[in-house]
């Protein structure tokens, strides 16, 4: 479903449309002088900035799509570091590699792992410190991915871990790591796009000197000029409201 405010650059669009298609019913009557307000230009600046909604509409199709897989890659994750901690566990690991092992999953997992802050040595009673803690629980794409790789180079590291099973292998889960990286820049790209996207429909719809909205309300004021205040004429185009959005 389109935002409220996406709904309103389409509204501002096609009343624009509405306003060209007055201008154009009135004939040769409407013969502005500046360039800008003739019915050549007004066409033109309607299909620029009808292009330009489509284009974000094009951008925000790809950018949902693009976290919508990204979701969808990511919600294996948990499981499958789950798993990997198990048969680590049973292969005769150091009990160092499984600490690090298991330090990164409880990231992954989104558990809140305390650490505490280790006493410096001019204290000569460290107990009588309180113990500070520390969260680590970072769940954003790009952490979990730091912390996937972490857990992929801990399982390098030791010898012993060689599962037997194709989805614990080193080998598939540093081809996982490179599917989660590309869905991550893969969501950046097209978060860009968008935000391109939007700028350039943004500068066609409310540019101070040249958007549709200023050039609307300078035909606006022309056709006053032409027909006067009172005239059904300037009635007509004055109650087309335009709306200056939020521009994002």
């Amino acid at each position: 479903m389109a935002s409220t405010t996406e709904t309103g650059h389409a509204k501002n669009v096609a009343i624009f449309e509405e306003l060209i298609t007055i201008c154009t019913s009135y004939g040769a009557t409407y013969n502005p002088s500046r360039a800008a307000l003739q019915l050549s230009a007004l066409n033109t600046l309607y299909n620029n900035a009808n292009a330009a909604m489509q284009a974000v509409m094009v951008a925000k199709t790809n950018y949902n799509n693009a976290t919508n897989a990204r979701e969808i890659a990511f919600k294996k994750l948990k499981l499958l570091a789950t798993k990997i901690i198990h048969a680590l566990a049973v292969s005769g690991a150091t009990k160092q590699s499984l600490a690090d092992a298991k330090t990164s999953n409880n990231k992954i997992q989104g558990n809140r792992t305390k650490t505490k802050e280790k006493a410096t040595t001019h204290n000569p009673n460290p107990e009588a410190q309180p113990s500070k803690t520390i969260s680590t629980s970072q769940q954003s794409y790009d952490k979990l991915t730091d912390h996937f790789a972490q857990l992929i180079t801990t399982l390098t590291a030791e010898p012993a871990y060689t599962p037997n099973e194709n989805e614990l292998k080193v080998t598939t889960l540093n081809t996982i790591l490179t599917e989660l990286k590309a869905k991550n820049t893969t969501v950046s790209t097209t978060s860009t796009a968008l935000s391109n996207a939007r700028i350039a429909r943004n500068q066609l719809l409310y540019n101070e000197t040249s958007g549709i909205l200023v050039i609307a309300q300078d035909v606006k004021q022309y056709i006053m000029s032409l027909y006067g205040t009172t005239s059904p004429q300037y009635k007509q185009v004055s109650t087309l409201r335009f709306k200056k959005s939020k521009k994002n």
